[in-house]
């Protein structure tokens, strides 16, 4: 079975929300999507949501997912020759997807599935603040990035795209060891699901 998981795969859309610039140049657009489950049992909503969460991957479903893009814009300037980056404007478009019970459950089972959402989100938020922090990093690495003999700007360009790169991969490496951890045996993601299945 399928569990919490992070891609840069999107559902279907419902709410987009505009937060606050995580700096003066990178902005963050937020979308948060569900889709819906039933069941009367832990071990219900379970299978419902392994049959009906956002695909991951070819085949496996997840319960939630976090997915992201990140657009950048540069504004440069050219100055004897050389060019430089006056300001970098970074993108960030964040997708949330959660389950929603769309049944009426048991009082002992809706305290079980309110304690198992909150661990759900806490998952997916640090995926979130993995990927602003991703946004920051990548801003701070293209400050003031200047490149000589460069009149048209296509080096300094390339160069900009080749560390936007690097510290993406650098935050996919974030993003996989955090899942690691909390899909181990014997993890976080274990011990919310069976809490969730217990009678």
């Amino acid at each position: 079975m399928r569990l919490l998981a992070r891609s840069v795969l999107a559902a279907v859309g419902a709410l987009w929300t505009l937060t606050s610039a995580a700096s003066a140049d990178v902005k963050i657009l937020i979308k948060t999507q569900t889709y819906d489950i039933s069941g009367t049992t832990g071990e219900a909503l379970i299978e419902s949501m392994d049959r009906n969460g956002p695909r991951h991957g070819f085949m496996a479903r997840a319960i939630a997912q976090t997915s992201y893009t990140k657009d950048w814009d540069f504004d440069f300037v050219q100055v004897k020759g050389s060019c430089r980056i006056k300001q970098a404007n970074g993108t960030l478009n964040l997708t949330f997807t959660y389950p929603h019970v769309a049944s009426t459950l048991p009082p002992a089972l809706d305290k079980r599935w309110a304690r198992f959402f909150t661990g759900v989100r806490t998952h997916e938020e640090t995926h979130g603040d993995i990927a602003r922090q991703m946004m920051a990093a990548t801003e701070k690495s293209l400050s003031g990035l200047t490149t000589a003999n460069d009149a048209q700007c296509s080096k300094t360009r390339r160069e900009a795209r080749r560390r936007i790169d690097a510290v993406f991969d650098e935050y996919e490496g974030r993003q996989n060891a955090f899942d690691a951890r909390e899909h181990r045996e014997g993890g976080h993601v274990e011990y919310l699901v069976d809490a969730l299945a217990k009678s």
